[in-house]
Order: structure tokens, then C-alpha cells, then sequence
């Protein structure tokens, strides 16, 4: 109940004042502050992801429309976190990760090690067989197909999958990598179901 009344709170002063025509002052510092309030005893593990990072203040500071000099800035150090496989091979199993990116099973504190999916159609429409699929992002219907299948598309993706944010600062997309939220065969797999010749992705 003191949770949601700090939220209320918050929210309001964040109207007050504020116009139709106008956008609320965010304060990240306070943002912050309420997000940590709202996981007082935070698993081992889980301290950096009530905690922003320098990258999430200047999303939260600008409400995700960041001015040219902090887009260039996020970028760059977005860009410095990704991590390719040693092997330089991106591409995995896409028919594992046709289940991954199926699986919206998040995280959870009794998950030891953590299982996580990538829910991929709850923002994108994958393939024509798939009747239920969000539309927050793009349709990745023939992703591949329309990239030429080209190797560094593909590994391009994986940065995108990756971090996100490396490739469009202040993205609603998650930094799965960046936050190990997925691992590294995990993201070949999805990947792989984007540029894989056989993947129905790409029929």
C-alpha cells in the first residue's frame, strides 16, 4: 500500500504544472529512488536492475527523445558493452529459437540458475503461421530473407539483440545481453531463427 501511494505521488508531481502541450520534468534521481523503494530486499544478483544506469537517467531525463550530442554519447557507450561470441559464429539452432523467442517466462527470485525467454512476439510478428503477436516493433516477417542473408546482418542483429541501445539509443527493446537477462546461445538461436534460410521466418 506505501508502495503505491509513493507511486501516486510521485506521478502526480510529475502532471503538476504540466500542460497539454508540455511533457512532465522527469527527475531521474527520484525516479530512481522510488524504483529501489518498490524492492526493499532486492536477491543477490538483482542489485543493477532496480539501480539505472548512466544510459537509463539520460533516457529517463529526455523521456527517450535524446538530443543529438547524449544520442551519440548513449550510443557510443552502448556500442563499447557488446560482447560477440569468441567463435565469431552468431548463428545458432533456429529451431531453438523459435521456442525462445516463444518463451515469455521472465526471471523469477525462485529461478537458481534464472530461466529466461526472449518473448519475441509480444512486440513483433515473426511468421505468417503466428496469429497472436504485438505490434511495439517492427513486423520481422522475411528478415532475413531481405537482408540478403548477409553475414554481417547477421551479426548486426546479434548486436541488436544483444544491446539494443547500441544500435537505437533510449529503445523500448530489452538489452538482453548487456543485462545476461539471455545467454550467449540463447541469442545465436534467436539469431538464427531470423536468418536461417529454413527458419520460418523467412517462408
Amino acid at each position: 500500500m506505501k508502495k503505491t501511494f509513493v507511486l501516486a505521488a510521485l506521478l502526480t508531481a510529475f502532471a503538476s504544472g504540466a500542460t497539454a502541450q508540455d511533457k512532465p520534468k522527469v527527475d531521474p534521481a527520484t525516479l530512481e529512488a522510488v524504483t529501489k523503494a518498490m524492492w526493499p530486499k532486492v536477491p543477490e544478483g538483482w542489485e543493477k536492475r532496480v539501480s539505472f544506469d548512466e544510459t537509463q537517467k539520460q533516457c529517463s531525463e529526455h523521456r527517450n527523445e535524446p538530443p543529438g550530442a547524449v544520442f551519440d554519447q548513449i550510443k557510443a557507450r552502448e556500442i563499447a558493452t557488446v560482447k560477440f561470441p569468441a567463435d565469431g559464429n552468431v548463428l545458432g539452432d533456429w529451431k531453438s529459437g523459435i521456442r525462445i523467442a516463444n518463451d515469455g517466462r521472465g526471471g523469477t527470485f525462485t529461478d537458481r540458475p534464472m530461466t529466461n525467454g526472449a518473448n519475441c512476439y509480444a512486440c513483433h510478428q515473426l511468421d505468417l503461421a503466428q496469429l497472436s503477436y504485438g505490434t511495439l516493433g517492427p513486423s520481422l516477417h522475411l528478415y532475413g530473407k531481405n537482408r540478403g542473408f548477409k553475414p554481417e546482418e547477421a551479426k548486426a542483429t546479434y548486436a541488436k539483440i544483444y544491446n539494443a541501445m547500441s544500435v537505437m539509443p533510449c529503445s523500448m527493446m530489452p538489452r538482453f545481453g548487456y543485462h545476461n537477462f539471455l545467454t550467449e546461445q540463447q541469442m545465436k538461436d534467436v539469431t538464427a531463427l531470423l536468418f536461417d534460410p529454413e527458419s520460418p521466418v523467412n517462408k
